[in-house]
């Protein structure tokens, strides 16, 4: 995918859009595609057709009176923001991460520093992105990442792992454990961008 490897921090839908595409509405509401097909489709989600072609176009104002209905939370639409969640038990890392992020790029960011508080603001939050330390209290990870993947309503949330402790070779099988990403602790901020650009890449 073209620029997947650079660091673009500037993913958000322009204010002044009055139509959106559905990949748009995808991001807006951290679903599939298919899924605002399915809206589009059963007349949930009002739009139109472009003529002659199959691609569906959603006014904003659609859209926000559909999230409104169905509860979804409103925060994507105003910037088109990714949201990023940083769980780390170190608080110090997670208050730097967090306000090197919002400083420097323009992505809605939170913080929990332990594994049941971050099940319950995925669930609230609804992140693009999850940025994971490895080693929180009690081998919490592992259940974290696990809870993500069982949870129908976080199938787009990525997990990207953070530790200081594992060898290559352990961050490479960490692809077949369900996570999308890895960062080596000490990492540069340029390194976590490129982690989070690459990893909501796969989604959009």
């Amino acid at each position: 995918m073209p620029g997947q490897h650079e660091v673009c921090v500037t993913m958000s839908i322009p204010l002044d859009k009055e139509v959106l595409t559905t990949g748009e509405v995808a991001k807006i509401c951290n679903v599939a595609p298919r899924t605002v097909s399915k809206w589009f489709d059963a007349g949930q989600l009002k739009g139109y057709r472009i003529p002659g072609s199959k691609d569906r176009r959603i006014p904003v104002n659609q859209l926000v009176r559909f999230m409104k209905a169905h509860g979804i939370p409103l925060d994507g639409l105003a910037a088109g923001q990714i949201r990023v969640l940083v769980v780390d038990d170190d608080a110090e890392v997670a208050a730097t991460l967090s306000r090197l992020l919002t400083e420097q790029t323009n992505y809605e960011v939170r913080t929990v520093t332990e594994g049941f508080r971050a099940g319950m603001e995925c669930e609230r939050f609804k992140p693009h992105v999850m940025l994971l330390d490895l080693h929180l209290g009690g081998g919490d990870a592992r259940h974290v990442a696990q809870l993500i993947h069982d949870s129908e309503d976080l199938q787009l949330t990525r997990i990207v792992a953070m530790s200081g402790k594992l060898t290559e070779g352990q961050a490479m099988q960490l692809k077949g454990q369900g996570f999308d990403g890895f960062l080596k602790k000490p990492f540069q901020m340029r390194q976590v961008v490129e982690a989070i650009e690459k990893a909501t890449s796969v989604v959009h």
